[in-house]
C-alpha cells in the first residue's frame, strides 16, 4: 500500500492485512512501536497471527514480545535502506503509484543481483 508522506502507515493496516493472499499463511507480524495499539493486536489475534510489536513507553501495561524474532526485522530495514540509495526510490518523483512500484521492482532486482 502506498500512502502519502504525511499519512501514518498504521491507518492502512487493515487494507494491508486484507491484501495478504490466503495461500500465504502468516504466523507472526513483526512491526515497530508505531503499530502498538489494541485494535491492531486484536485484528492479528483474530486471524491467529502472533503480534511481535514492542510496546510504547507510555503504555500502562507493558506487553512482552519475542525479542529474538523482532531482531530479524533489521533485514527488512536494511533492504529499505539499500533501495533508498537509488534516487528514484528515495525522492519518489513518479506521479503514478504503478510507475513507482515498477521502479521499486527494478531497483530490488538490481540489489538482489548485486
Amino acid at each position: 500500500m502506498l500512502t502519502p508522506g504525511q499519512q501514518h502507515d498504521a491507518t492502512v493496516f487493515d487494507d494491508v492485512l486484507a491484501a495478504v493472499p490466503e495461500a500465504c499463511p502468516v504466523e507472526a507480524a513483526v512491526m515497530d512501536k508505531a503499530y502498538d495499539s489494541d485494535e491492531i493486536r486484536g485484528n492479528l489475534q483474530e486471524k491467529d497471527i502472533k503480534p511481535v510489536i514492542p510496546t510504547k513507553s507510555n503504555r500502562v501495561k507493558q506487553i512482552p514480545h519475542d525479542k529474538k524474532l523482532y531482531r530479524r526485522r533489521n533485514c527488512v530495514e536494511r533492504l529499505v535502506g539499500r533501495l533508498k540509495q537509488f534516487r528514484a526510490v528515495a525522492t519518489r518523483y513518479d506521479k503514478l503509484a504503478c510507475t513507482f512500484l515498477a521502479a521499486i521492482h527494478l531497483v530490488a532486482a538490481f540489489v538482489m543481483v548485486r
